[in-house]
């Protein structure tokens, strides 16, 4: 009875004098010894785009996922000695899946742009791509790049990707809409509601491959050149190594190559 009278007082005293409080001064879930956590789970959680051609699409048909991070992040599970289960994200839902601790890590070639690099941690890069535009092949306006920032023309862009902020700061005449599911970019240009819509050198691969009405227009001169990454949640530097080392790794022992080669993507491939 001493004893707990003693302790009573003790921890009183200590809370009163600015002592932490056990559960204040246990780490916040998911910031520390992700990489142990991992390994105890036997699972690791990526964050995937599941519409992502070329680099994590799932077929909506087979239901199989295709694409280079497909390969790469089933490697490196395989590196980790764990299993893999996806889960299904996008770029609007990027940063609060990986706060929220929905995934481990996001591989689904995420654009290095400023304003998520202030929430979340970035690898290397290992894909750099510039911005493509698509038009109708029979449009009867938009022949080249310097058609597209005219008087009158409407460019679509999908919403919360690095093309929504680039083509906000570069258009100057043409109006911008960010297309958001249900409505895709292709429906709302065949149907006329814009002109062209800008993607990436991955997406601008699906079109040409998959739509015999549509053609892709390269810029003149360079948009906006920019790396993808992975991604994970601030706060765990030993993870945040690990993921780094697996980007090092693949660029050195040639995976990262014959996985871009296999869905065409090798002339954006960053190999140092």
């Amino acid at each position: 009875m001493r004893f707990l009278l003693v302790t009573a007082l003790w921890l009183g005293l200590g809370f009163a004098f600015g002592l932490p409080r056990l559960a204040d001064a246990a780490p916040a879930q998911g910031t520390r010894d992700r990489l142990e956590r991992i390994r105890t789970a036997g699972e690791l959680r990526v964050c995937i785009w599941p519409d992502y051609y070329g680099i994590t699409f799932r077929n909506p048909k087979s239901g199989e996922l295709t694409g280079i991070d497909q390969i790469l992040s089933a490697q490196f599970a395989r590196d980790l000695g764990v299993r893999i289960s996806y889960v299904d994200s996008s770029f609007p839902r990027l940063i609060p899946d990986l706060l929220e601790d929905r995934c481990d890590v996001a591989m689904f070639g995420v654009g290095m742009l400023p304003e998520r690099a202030a929430k979340i941690r970035f690898t290397q890069p290992y894909l750099r791509s510039d911005i493509y535009a698509v038009t109708t092949r029979t449009h009867p306006t938009v022949r080249t790049w310097d058609d597209i920032d005219r008087d009158g023309r409407v460019v679509g862009v999908q919403a919360g990707t690095f093309m929504e902020p680039v083509m906000k700061a570069t258009l100057k005449h043409a109006e911008l809409v960010a297309v958001r599911p249900p409505n895709t970019r292709e429906r709302e240009l065949q149907a006329g509601r814009i002109d062209v819509f800008m993607t990436d050198f991955p997406y601008s691969r699906r079109v040409l491959e998959n739509a015999d009405w549509a053609t892709v227009l390269a810029p003149l001169r360079p948009v906006n050149p920019l790396g993808y990454a992975y991604a994970v949640a601030p706060g765990d530097d030993a993870w945040h190594a690990r993921v780094e080392r697996f980007v090092a790794d693949i660029k050195r022992d040639g995976r990262l190559m014959a996985a871009a080669r296999a869905h065409k993507l090798d002339p954006i491939v960053v190999p140092q």
